[in-house]
């Protein structure tokens, strides 16, 4: 692709967020310089529609969202970064049958059983407090405990209540409940399993990923793909990675993305994905 993009796509945790889930001063400099040029700057995220920074959301380079993996994609104009406003106008759902399959698969294992659906995430009470026991990573537990909805009610009411299910994801605690979980998933026809996080696994719609989300938001824009510019730093965001024109990693991101990408740059932390931004942008190296 051309130095200069026409759209830029990005995972959040981990990539454009520090690892304290901010947006820094840098990164919102790039998403202004997006704006001053007209070009579309699209959250592609593994979190709940929900789970996005409202200001974010807010910003005049944002005009649309990809969250659960790729399984929705929304439109954000007028919305003032209200997802209650926000449009879904693609989606690549898991459905009931299957996020039932897997709930078969974990359930009595200490580990989340997390739904997804209409831009939101519930999980059983029980659950929800047993999150400090199950993830001890603690910038990630806060993060969890804000975007999950903690419901009185089994998986199986959650899921006859909600509706059309965008995704199912699961934090597991013991690497034997991992590996037995992995091994049930594979009987259950019609799903892609990737992760974010390394004690997490997430089930989504077979052709449902950050990648067919890009192409798919893409061509409903009539934009070249192949202009397209995306940051990742986790297994879920390859396919993004390769679906675009260019594909860059973070310095921090796992060494499957890191040679799955054209381009490695600075860590999160150090504002790689925004420097980048900012770098093809204007020419300046030392944003």
């Amino acid at each position: 692709m051309d130095r200069m993009p026409t759209i830029v796509f990005s995972d959040m945790d981990g990539t454009f967020l520090t690892t304290d889930k901010r947006i820094s001063d840098i990164a919102w400099r790039a998403l202004d310089a997006l704006a001053q040029r007209g070009i579309p700057f699209v959250p592609c995220t593994g979190r709940p529609m929900s789970g996005l920074p409202a200001e974010l959301l807010a910003h005049p380079a944002v005009h649309h969202a990809i969250s659960a993996n790729g399984a929705s994609v929304f439109e954000l104009d007028g919305s003032g970064g209200d997802i209650d406003d926000a449009h879904l106008i693609h989606s690549v759902p898991l459905g009931a049958e299957r996020a039932l399959a897997v709930w078969d698969i974990v359930r009595g294992r200490d580990a989340t059983f997390d739904i997804f659906a209409g831009g939101r995430t519930y999980l059983a009470r029980a659950l929800f407090d047993r999150l400090p026991d199950i993830i001890p990573d603690k910038a990630t537990l806060k993060l969890i405990q804000q975007v999950r909805t903690p419901v009185d009610e089994s998986p199986e009411q959650t899921i006859a209540r909600v509706g059309e299910i965008e995704r199912v994801g699961i934090y597991w605690h013991r690497e034997r409940d991992r590996d037995e979980i992995a091994e049930g998933l594979r009987t259950v026809p019609g799903i892609v399993v990737t992760r974010s996080h390394p004690t997490n696994i997430e089930i989504m719609a077979e052709g449902a990923t950050k990648g067919t989300a890009l192409a798919w938001l893409c061509n409903h824009l009539g934009i070249d793909a192949r202009g397209a510019l995306a940051f990742g730093d986790s297994l879920n965001d390859i396919p993004m990675l390769e679906a675009a024109g260019a594909g860059v990693a973070v310095g921090n991101a796992e060494p499957e993305v890191r040679a799955a990408a054209d381009l490695v740059v600075a860590a999160n932390d150090e504002d790689g994905a925004a420097r980048e931004i900012i770098a093809r942008l204007s020419g300046d190296t030392t944003a």
